[in-house]
């Protein structure tokens, strides 16, 4: 028997999260030969993952340079791809997401005429400068690609309104959520040895990640105090805070709120630390596009710490709350939710419409049925 030949391409932790089940899914199949290329977008952060789940890369491009812009990443992800697809001639490329990353492995493919498998496809704004750079490199990706997996039913129509081909599209769920049943557990000790010491039992543990492009400065400043003011108003509040390596991230968190015993600033936690902390809080604030979907399945709720969200699908089911970033609003919002106990079990108890944990099945399913392996359509999520 002939194998299809896949080689998945990324560059970054969050996609190596939401890559890893899918790539275990595939190696799986005996009728696939899979390997794995990583450009290393980001380095030390993508290798966590990659030991996590035993993931072995049988190329590395390790492009990550200081101060990198999105050109430099962009062309020596490009430069890299182009040799390795000549040389390995892959029947499938399958990328994830929204990174520099995903942009530069479908375009590369095209250029070789190898098809194109976008894992997470069809998420929109309908802004291009938010997310910035991710709301286009998802639009281009999708025009590159031949499969295109969608988490979602919204996510579907997304794409038929931009007239990609509908039998090209597979509604999946997210595979992040895939994930999560390897990575909480009950008893769980953190690696991180300060987590260890929080209180989750009788304190109201809020979890933060703030990062974006467009929330450096002014609104990361907002984001900043109005978690301030929360703690100075609730004495049985805490936050946990993984602060990004970003200078400009650094600078501005631990100039407002460094110091504070009630603010714990930790460095980004491996990826185990961070799915157990999430499942622990009372809620979260975040500008993350990965966490609006995972947190919901562990029951508890998403403030969203920016203007707009790819993924609307969880504000319509009432697992997230899009709060922007005016300090005022943040501080409204969590404090409905501290002093609302019925707002707060609304959210924690509402369904999450991003996956069942089926999603890797479906997709590998899927490339099954594209390459003739199967004459039975997956039926969508």
């Amino acid at each position: 028997m002939k194998k299809i030949k896949i080689m998945s391409i990324f560059g970054t932790r969050p996609e190596a999260v939401k890559m890893a089940p899918l790539i275990k899914e595939l190696e799986s199949r005996e009728e696939i030969s899979h390997f794995v290329c990583v450009t290393a977008q980001h380095r030390e952060m993508l290798d966590q993952v990659l030991d996590i789940f035993n993931i072995k890369p049988k190329y590395d491009l390790n492009i990550m340079q200081e101060k990198q812009t999105l050109k430099d990443i962009t062309i020596n992800a490009v430069s890299g791809l182009d040799t390795i697809i000549k040389e390995e001639a892959p029947g499938l490329v399958l990328v994830h997401g929204d990174t520099s990353t995903t942009f530069a492995g479908a375009l590369i493919s095209f250029y070789n005429q190898v098809k194109v498998g976008h894992v997470e496809a069809g998420l929109r704004t309908y802004d291009k400068y938010q997310p910035f750079p991710e709301e286009m490199n998802r639009v281009l990706t999708s025009c590159l690609s031949d499969l295109n997996f969608a988490p979602t039913a919204l996510s579907k129509q997304n794409l038929l309104k931009e007239n990609i081909n509908p039998e090209s599209i597979f509604v999946t769920g997210n595979t992040v959520i895939d994930c999560l049943k390897t990575t909480i557990k009950d008893g769980y000790k953190f690696n991180k040895p300060e987590l260890n010491n929080i209180d989750f039992k009788n304190k109201k543990i809020i979890s933060v990640t703030a990062h974006r492009r467009e929330n450096l400065g002014k609104p990361l400043e907002n984001i900043c105090n109005a978690i301030v003011d929360i703690v100075n108003k609730y004495e049985d509040v805490e936050f946990v805070y993984a602060v990004h390596l970003n200078p400009a991230v650094q600078d501005t968190v631990n100039r407002i709120i460094g110091g504070n015993p009630r603010i714990h600033l930790t460095e980004p936690l491996m990826l185990t630390d961070m799915h157990n902390l999430l499942s622990r809080s009372y809620l979260v604030l975040t500008d993350s596009g990965g966490l609006q979907e995972e947190v919901p399945s562990m029951g508890k709720p998403v403030i969203v710490l920016r203007n707009v969200t790819e993924r609307p699908e969880g504000v319509e089911a009432g697992t997230l709350k899009l709060a922007g970033t005016g300090r005022q609003d943040i501080f409204n919002m969590v404090c409905g939710l501290i002093e609302n106990k019925d707002e707060y079990g609304k959210m924690a108890k509402a369904r999450n419409p991003f996956g069942d944990g089926n999603a890797s099945k479906r997709i590998a399913d899927s490339i099954l049925y594209y390459f003739g392996f199967s004459k039975t359509r997956p039926k969508d999520y």
